[in-house]
C-alpha cells in the first residue's frame, strides 16, 4: 500500500497470474508510551503509543507474508466448507499460522495464541464458514462444491494466517508486548452462533483478552477507506414466525370455512407499521417478512397460514418494543379476520458496538497506512461478533471493497489486494488495543492500584454504553455519534 492509500479492492475475478502485494501496513502509532497527548482516545499522536519500532517490525514482517497469504486465499476459496463443518479450513489456516495442533474451540474453532504465554492478549477474530451459494465469479479457483465465500471469509482467514505469521516472527526476535490470540471462528453464518460458544468458553476467557478485533469486507464502504465507528454499528437481530389459524374448508365454499390466509396477509402489510408509525423516525430499525407458507392445492381453504423474518433495531432500547408491536398487531389482525395468530420470536445477536477508546486508537495507525478513515458507516445487518462485547471491549472494522456487487452475491469476488488491506486493518486494531493496555499498565505504575483506578479504567475502555438493554443485558452505546468522515 503506497502513501496515497491501498489499492482497490475490485469484485470482479482476479487474475489468476499470481498476487499482487497489498501495501507495508500501518507505520507508528506515536512517539512512545508516556506521550503526553490530549486524552486516553487521543486522535493525535496517543497518549499511549505502542512505538514506532514494534508497529514498524509488524508491517514490514506483514510485508513479506503477504504472497503466501494471497495464495492461502485462492485455496480457501477453492474448497469452501458451510457452518459447522468447517474442520478442514480450521486445519488448513492453524497450520498456516505454525500450530497444526491448535485445540479446539466450539466444534470446529480453532484458539492459537501467540507471543507471551502469560498475561491478557488481543484477539483478532476471522470467520471459517461458508454460504450455501453457487459460484458464479467465473475465477480460475472458483468453488465447485455448491458453497461459496460469498461475504469475504477467504480473504479474512488469509488475512489473520498472515498477521498472526507476522507477529509470531516479531515475538521471535523483539517480543511482543501481549499475545494476539487468533481465533478461527466457526459459524458466524448460521446458528447457533459460533462466537456465542466461544465466548461462553473457558478455552477463550482463560487467555485473558483485553480486546477482540474483527475486519469485514464492505462494499457499501469505498475501496480505501475503512469505517471505524465508535459506538453502534450493526443492529440486533430477532427472527420471529406468526402462525394463523383459521379452519379449513373447500375453497368453493368459503362462508363455511375460516380463511386464514387473508389474515395472515394482512398481518404482514400491518407490521409494516412498526417501522413507519410506531418507531421514533430518527431511529433505525426493520421489520422484514422473508417467507410465506400457507396450502398444497388450489380448490383447499387450509386451516393455517404462517409467515417468517426478522427485527432488527440499533438502539437496544427498541428491540422489546418490536416484538410487543409485532405479537399485537398479528393477534389483531387475525383476530378481524375470525381467526387467532401465534407469534414465536428467536432471539439472536445483540447490537454490535465498538468501544469508543478502540476506535478512535486505531485511527492515526490507519490514517498512516493510507487508508482514509470513516466514522459514519453503521447498517441494519447484524453480526454474531457482537456476542464478544461482554467478555472484553470489541472493534469491528469495516474495510471498503467498493464495486457494485454486493456481499453474498454469486460474484462477490474481491481482488487479491484486500487480503494485505484487511491484515492491515487488523493490526491497527491489535496496535490500537496495545496503546490502551499499555496505558493501563502505565498508569497502574505511576500511581497503584485502587477502587478509584479500576472504575477510571472501566469507564474509559468500556464503550460508552446505553441503560441496560432488557433483554440482552448490558449493552448498546450512544446514538449521538456525530457521522463524518476524518
Amino acid at each position: 500500500m503506497t502513501a496515497s492509500g491501498p489499492a482497490p479492492a475490485g469484485t470482479g475475478p482476479a487474475p489468476d497470474s499470481g498476487p499482487a502485494p497489498a501495501g507495508s501496513g500501518p507505520a507508528s502509532t506515536g512517539s512512545g508510551l508516556a506521550s503526553t497527548g490530549s486524552g486516553l482516545a487521543s486522535t493525535g499522536s496517543g497518549l499511549a503509543s505502542t512505538g514506532s519500532g514494534l508497529a514498524a517490525a509488524l508491517r514490514a514482517a506483514l510485508d513479506r507474508e503477504l504472497g503466501d497469504a494471497v495464495r492461502l486465499r485462492r485455496e480457501l476459496h477453492a474448497a469452501p466448507e458451510l457452518s459447522g463443518s468447517e474442520y478442514q479450513t480450521a486445519a488448513r489456516v492453524a497450520a498456516a499460522l505454525g500450530e497444526p495442533d491448535a485445540p479446539q474451540v466450539a466444534g470446529s474453532g480453532r484458539l492459537v495464541r501467540i507471543g507471551p504465554a502469560d498475561g491478557p492478549c488481543v484477539a483478532v477474530r476471522a470467520e471459517l464458514d461458508a454460504l450455501p451459494v453457487v459460484e458464479q465469479t467465473g475465477a480460475g479457483w472458483a468453488s465447485a462444491n455448491g458453497a461459496m465465500h460469498a461475504c469475504g471469509h477467504d480473504v479474512h482467514l488469509a488475512a489473520l494466517a498472515a498477521l498472526g505469521r507476522a507477529a509470531r516472527s516479531v515475538a521471535a526476535t523483539d517480543g511482543l508486548p501481549a499475545a494476539m490470540l487468533a481465533m478461527l471462528q466457526p459459524r458466524e453464518e448460521a446458528y447457533p452462533s459460533g462466537a456465542k460458544d466461544i465466548a461462553a468458553s473457558a478455552a477463550f476467557t482463560t487467555q485473558r483478552p483485553a480486546a477482540v478485533i474483527a475486519a469485514h469486507l464492505q462494499h457499501q464502504v469505498p475501496a480505501g477507506t475503512v469505517s471505524a465507528a465508535p459506538g453502534t454499528v450493526n443492529a440486533s437481530v430477532d427472527d420471529f414466525e406468526i402462525v394463523v389459524e383459521g379452519t379449513a374448508g373447500h375453497a368453493g365454499y368459503p362462508h363455511l370455512a375460516v380463511d386464514p390466509v387473508p389474515a395472515l396477509c394482512q398481518a404482514v402489510v400491518a407490521v409494516q407499521q412498526i417501522a413507519s408509525r410506531r418507531t421514533d423516525p430518527t431511529h433505525a430499525v426493520v421489520v422484514s417478512v422473508g417467507m410465506l407458507q400457507a396450502g398444497q392445492a388450489t380448490n383447499v381453504i387450509p386451516g393455517s397460514a404462517s409467515a417468517r423474518g426478522t427485527l432488527r433495531a440499533l438502539d437496544p432500547a427498541d428491540r422489546p418494543l418490536l416484538r410487543d408491536w409485532l405479537r399485537e398487531i398479528a393477534e389483531h389482525s387475525a383476530r378481524s379476520y375470525g381467526c387467532r395468530a401465534t407469534v414465536t420470536i428467536e432471539e439472536s445477536e445483540p447490537a454490535l458496538v465498538n468501544s469508543e477508546p478502540l476506535a478512535a486508537a486505531s485511527w492515526p495507525v490507519l490514517r498512516e497506512a493510507g487508508f482514509a478513515i470513516d466514522t459514519s458507516f453503521r447498517s441494519c445487518g447484524a453480526d454474531d461478533f457482537s456476542f464478544y462485547s461482554p467478555v472484553a471491549p470489541i472493534l469491528m472494522l469495516f474495510v471498503g471493497s467498493g464495486g457494485t456487487v454486493t456481499l453474498h452475491h454469486p460474484k462477490f469476488l474481491p481482488a487479491d489486494e484486500a487480503v494485505g488491506q484487511v491484515a492491515t486493518a487488523m493490526l491497527a486494531g491489535y496496535l490500537a488495543a496495545l496503546t490502551l493496555l499499555l496505558f493501563a499498565r502505565l498508569f497502574v505504575r505511576l500511581f497503584g492500584e485502587s477502587r478509584q483506578f479500576g472504575e477510571s479504567c472501566q469507564r474509559r475502555i468500556r464503550p460508552a454504553r446505553y441503560p441496560a438493554d432488557p433483554i440482552m443485558g448490558d449493552g448498546g452505546s450512544r446514538r449521538a455519534v456525530h457521522s463524518k468522515t476524518i
